[in-house]
């Protein structure tokens, strides 16, 4: 199916506007219209897909149901939450509220909040279509694992106590009058096939009308790394897998948050260039894990020591993610 893309990107550059082969024009303009249809085409079918399924998700319900389930196990349904629930960070804010509000376990929430803009249907379809199944399955199973551990670890360090005041008592005294935090009643309403659909259809047009002009810049600058950027200055200054290009490559993905459905196509530039794939990975989720305007957000519920203490927790996993792949790929 996917060779249809490239056929159409074949026809439409080389036949409607006849650009030269092997020129760095044709090359960057090939890309950017087989990129670009295939993802929009895909992410069209898939999300629509995915909220048809999500469609029926109780979040009263879940709340309800991990409350009650070993912390092991609350954390991995918090970071698999965190996957199918809103595709960026700033949107699954307020369901993540919600949890704490219900003092659901501090860990099992920061769990979903760490899991839910690294693993959401955007980019795994995009991480799908343009850099095959194999490297898809890693960047899931690392970002599941990645919400899991923080949970673990913030849990460990009693991490309620950094929650702003009205919280971190709550919390408190619950655990001192139950043992446990989270009371909540579940409510469930099933939803017929028909309004399924309709939600389905809803919410892929309010995503796609989100994104897509993020699919268009990412694709664009990954179009012009792909004409334009020597291979010879990626190998020269990234292909040794230098240490520090890894943190560096984090770090520099920040302010491109804004855009991160764009950062796949780069990625998939920044690969066929030569750039390691910790490097790439590094960049990647350092795109999509750490947002300022999340950051402004979260300083509702959370102290400064809090909101570093996970921040400080994203970049040093993530650098550890990047070092690895480096050294066994």
């Amino acid at each position: 199916m996917l060779d249809v893309f490239t056929h159409f990107a074949n026809w439409l550059s080389y036949d409607i506007l006849q650009l030269r082969m092997d020129t760095p024009l044709a090359k960057g303009i090939h890309f950017f219209i087989e990129d670009t249809s295939k993802i929009l085409v895909l992410l069209v079918i898939l999300i629509y897909i995915i909220s048809a399924l999500r469609a029926s998700l109780s979040v009263d319900k879940v709340r309800d149901y991990l409350q009650g389930r070993a912390k092991g196990a609350g954390y991995f349904l918090g970071s698999l939450l965190g996957a199918v629930t809103p595709f960026c960070s700033c949107s699954s804010i307020p369901l993540f509220m919600g949890f704490v509000s219900a003092r659901i376990p501090i860990g099992v929430t920061i769990a979903f909040l760490i899991t839910s803009p690294l693993i959401n249907e955007v980019v795994v379809i995009m991480l799908g279509s343009v850099l095959g199944l194999k490297f898809t399955v890693m960047y899931v199973s690392l970002g599941l694992l990645l919400g899991m551990l923080a949970g673990f670890l913030l849990d460990m360090f009693g991490a309620h106590r950094w929650l702003q005041p009205f919280l971190a008592k709550a919390y408190q005294q619950d655990i001192q009058q139950h043992g446990h935090t989270g009371n909540l009643a579940a409510t469930s309403s099933k939803k017929t096939l028909k309004q399924r659909h309709q939600f389905a259809i809803s919410e892929t047009a309010t995503i796609v009308k989100r994104i897509w002009i993020w699919v268009l810049i990412g694709v664009g600058v990954g179009a012009f790394i792909h004409g334009y950027v020597p291979a010879h200055w990626l190998e020269a200054h990234f292909s040794n897998g230098q240490w520090w290009s890894v943190p560096l490559a984090a770090l520099a993905a920040i302010p491109m948050y804004s855009n991160a459905t764009g950062i796949v196509p780069i990625m998939g530039s920044l690969i066929d260039k030569g750039m390691p794939l910790g490097t790439t990975l590094a960049f990647c989720m350092g795109a999509v894990a750490v947002s300022l305007p999340e950051y402004m957000m979260l300083k509702q519920i959370m102290t400064v020591r809090l909101l570093g203490a996970i921040a400080a927790y994203l970049l040093v996993s993530i650098s550890i993610i990047g070092w690895l792949f480096n050294f066994f790929y």
